[in-house]
C-alpha cells in the first residue's frame, strides 16, 4: 500500500446490523431540523386537518341529506321519527342550508389541501438546501482525511439521489402523522357523542390501520430499504468508474465483462426493488381488507345497537358513515411506510455524513503566526497498520529550497501532507515558526501554504477560472502573469478561446503536463510564503521541467520551497538534499 493510500475504498453507507439506528430515532433527528421552520409546519398540520375534516363531514352530510330527503317523508306520514340524538340534532338543518354547508365544505376542502401542500413543499425544499449545505460543510471538515480513498460514487448517490428522497420524509411524512393524529381524534370525540363503544371502535381500527400495519411492514422492510439505497449507491459507483476508465474498456476489450457485471448488478438491484413492491402490495391489501373489516364491524354495531334501542336511526346512519369516511389521514399513513423504508435509509445514510467527525479539527481564535520556518521533530505516522515515518525529523530553514529524493512510497508526499495538516501526526511534533501546527489557526495555515500535488484537480470550468481559485478575485492579467511562470500561457493562447476554454470534465481534455502546470500556476498566483511541491514536474519532459524549475528559482524571491521528488534531476533547484528512504532521512 503506497502513502497516498489511506483507506480501502470506505463509504457513508450503512451496511444493517447493531450499528444502524432505529427508524423513530432517524425521524427524531430529521424532525430536530425542522425548528427554524416551525411555524410553517404548525400552519401546514392545521390547514390539514380541517381539510381532512371538511372531506370527512363532507360525506357525513351528503348523507344525512340523502336520508332526510328521502325517509323523513315516509316517516313522518308513519307517525315515526328520524330520532332526536346528539347527531340528530347537530344536522337537523333545512334542504337548503344543507346544499350550502356541502358546497362550502368541498370548496374549502381543496383550498385547505392546496395551503397545506404548499407549505409542505416550501419546508421540504427549504430544509433540502439547509440539509444541502450542512452536508459540504461537514464534507469539507471531514476533507482529505476521511475522504481519500472513499468511494466516490456512493457519496455522490448520498448528496445527490439521498438528499432529494428526503423531499419525501419532510412534505410527505411529518404533517401528515400529525395530522392523522388530530383527525383521528375529533372523530373518536364526535362518535363519542353518539356512543362510547362506536368511538372504542373507530379508536381501534385508527390504532391497526395507521400505526399496527406500518409498524409491522416497516420492520419488515427496514433492512430491504437500507440494501436498496446502498446498492444503488454501489452502482452509481461501478458507472462512474467505468465512465472513467472507457478507454481502458475499449484498448483491452473488456466492455463484454464489463457489460455483464453492470447487468448483474442491474438485476441485483432489481430484485430487492422487487421485494420491496411485494411488500408494499400486501401491506395495501392488508390496509384495504382492515378498513373494510372495520367499516362492516361498525355498520354491524349500530344496527345491533339500533335494535336494542340504544340508539336512533340518524345516530346509527351519521355512525356508519363517519367511520366508513374517517380512514383518509390514517390510510395515508399506512402509505407512507412503502416509500418511508428507503427514505429513512436515505436519512441514515445524509446523517452519518453529519455526524462523522473529522480525523483533523479546524484551529480557530489562536493569535496569528507568520512564516519563518517549518520543523518536522520525530514525527511518527502510520496509515492504518503501514508504518509511512518513523522518527522522522527535518529542519526546512525561511528562504531556501529544501529538496526531498526517495523512491514512492517512501514517505514524502505523507510529510507534505502532514506540513498542511491534513493529518495529524501519531508520534513527535510538525512544526511551523517554532509553534505546532495543531495550535496554529487553520485558515492562517492555508493562507501561508500553497501545496501543488502529484495529480492537479481541474473543474469543468475555463483554464482562467481554474487558474483563479488560488486566489480569490484575481485580475486576468495576474491569471496570465503565474500562467507566464508555469510555462502555459503560450500553450494556451493557441486554443481556440484562449483562457475561456472550458478544459472538460476532470480536466481530460489536458494532457497530464498540460494539467500540472496550471496546478503550479495556481500555486503561484496563491503567492504563499511556503510552496510545498509534490512531483510538480513527474508529468512534463526535460525541457519543460527545466522552465519551471527556472522560473521557480527565479520567481521564489524570499519564499520558502519543500520539493519532494523520485526524479534527480529535479533536485537541481535545491539548495540542499535529502534523500529518504522507508520514512528516515539518510
Amino acid at each position: 500500500m503506497s502513502e497516498e493510500k489511506i483507506s480501502e475504498g470506505k463509504t457513508f453507507a450503512v451496511q444493517g446490523g447493531n450499528s444502524r439506528r432505529s427508524g423513530i430515532r432517524i425521524m427524531g433527528q430529521l424532525i430536530g431540523l425542522v425548528k427554524p421552520l416551525l411555524p410553517v409546519m404548525i400552519l401546514a398540520i392545521v390547514l390539514g386537518t380541517v381539510g381532512y375534516l371538511c372531506a370527512i363531514f363532507l360525506t357525513i352530510l351528503a348523507g344525512y341529506g340523502m336520508m332526510h330527503i328521502l325517509l323523513e317523508p315516509v316517516m313522518e306520514a308513519l307517525g315515526l321519527s328520524l330520532g332526536s340524538s346528539g347527531a340528530g340534532m347537530l344536522f337537523r338543518m333545512e334542504t337548503q342550508t344543507l346544499f350550502i354547508a356541502l358546497v362550502v365544505m368541498a370548496v374549502m376542502r381543496g383550498i385547505l389541501h392546496y395551503g397545506e401542500q404548499y407549505c409542505n413543499h416550501f419546508i421540504a425544499f427549504k430544509l433540502l438546501a439547509i440539509i444541502r449545505h450542512k452536508v459540504f460543510a461537514a464534507l469539507r471538515k471531514l476533507c482529505p482525511a476521511k475522504l481519500e480513498g472513499r468511494d466516490k460514487g456512493n457519496l455522490i448517490s448520498v448528496i445527490t439521489s439521498d438528499i432529494e428522497l428526503l423531499e419525501v420524509f419532510y412534505a410527505h411524512t411529518i404533517s401528515p402523522i400529525a395530522i392523522a393524529v388530530l383527525t383521528s381524534l375529533v372523530m373518536i370525540l364526535f362518535l363519542g357523542q353518539i356512543l362510547p363503544a362506536a368511538a372504542i371502535l373507530a379508536l381501534a381500527g385508527y390504532l391497526v390501520v395507521g400505526a399496527v400495519i406500518p409498524l409491522f411492514f416497516g420492520s419488515r422492510g427496514a433492512d430491504k430499504g437500507m440494501e436498496f439505497r446502498n446498492g444503488f449507491g454501489d452502482l452509481n459507483s461501478f458507472i462512474l468508474d467505468s465512465l472513467r476508465g472507457l478507454d481502458e474498456t475499449i484498448q483491452y476489450r473488456q466492455g463484454e465483462k464489463r457489460r455483464k457485471e453492470m447487468a448483474e448488478r442491474s438485476d441485483q438491484l432489481g430484485e430487492v426493488q422487487r421485494g420491496l413492491n411485494r411488500l408494499e402490495a400486501s401491506q395495501r391489501s392488508v390496509t384495504n381488507l382492515m378498513i373494510l373489516l372495520f367499516s362492516f364491524a361498525m355498520l354491524f354495531l349500530m344496527i345491533a345497537l339500533r335494535q336494542e334501542g340504544n340508539v336512533d336511526l340518524t345516530g346509527m346512519l351519521v355512525g356508519t358513515i363517519a367511520m366508513m369516511g374517517s380512514f383518509g389521514p390514517v390510510t395515508a399513513l399506512a402509505s407512507l411506510s412503502n416509500n418511508l423504508n428507503q427514505t429513512l435509509a436515505s436519512g441514515e445514510r445524509v446523517l452519518s455524513i453529519l455526524e462523522e467527525e473529522p480525523k483533523v479539527e479546524e484551529v480557530e481564535g489562536k493569535a496569528s503566526v507568520s512564516f519563518t520556518n517549518a520543523e518536522a521533530d520525530g514525527v511518527d505516522f502510520a496509515y492504518e497498520e503501514e508504518q509511512i515515518l518513523k522518527d522522522y525529523s527535518i529542519r526546512i530553514p525561511k528562504g531556501k529550497v529544501v529538496g526531498i529524493h526517495g523512491a514512492s512510497g517512501s514517505g514524502k508526499s505523507t510529510l507534505l501532507k502532514l506540513l498542511m495538516r491534513f493529518w495529524d501526526v501519531q508520534g513527535g511534533q510538525i512544526m511551523i515558526s517554532g509553534r505546532d501546527v495543531r495550535g496554529i489557526n487553520t485558515s492562517d495555515l492555508r493562507e501561508m501554504e500553497s501545496y501543488v500535488t502529484q495529480e492537479t484537480v481541474l473543474f469543468h470550468d475555463s483554464i482562467a477560472n481554474n487558474i483563479a481559485i488560488g486566489k480569490t478575485g484575481a485580475t486576468r492579467e495576474e491569471i496570465m502573469e503565474v500562467a507566464k511562470k508555469a510555462s502555459i500561457h503560450d500553450f494556451i493562447m493557441t486554443l481556440p478561446k484562449g483562457y475561456d476554454t472550458e478544459v472538460g470534465e476532470l480536466g481530460d481534455t489536458l494532457s497530464g503536463g498540460e494539467k500540472q502546470r496550471i496546478g503550479i500556476a495556481r500555486a503561484f498566483l496563491h503567492d504563499a510564503t511556503f510552496i510545498l511541491l509534490d512531483e510538480p514536474t513527474s508529468n512534463l519532459d526535460s525541457l519543460n521541467e527545466g522552465i519551471i524549475l527556472k522560473s521557480l528559482k527565479e520567481g521564489k524571491g524570499d519564499k520558502t520551497v519543500l520539493l519532494v521528488s523520485h526524479r534527480k534531476s529535479t533536485m537541481n533547484l535545491a539548495d540542499v538534499v535529502y534523500e529518504m528512504d522507508n520514512g528516515r532521512i539518510s
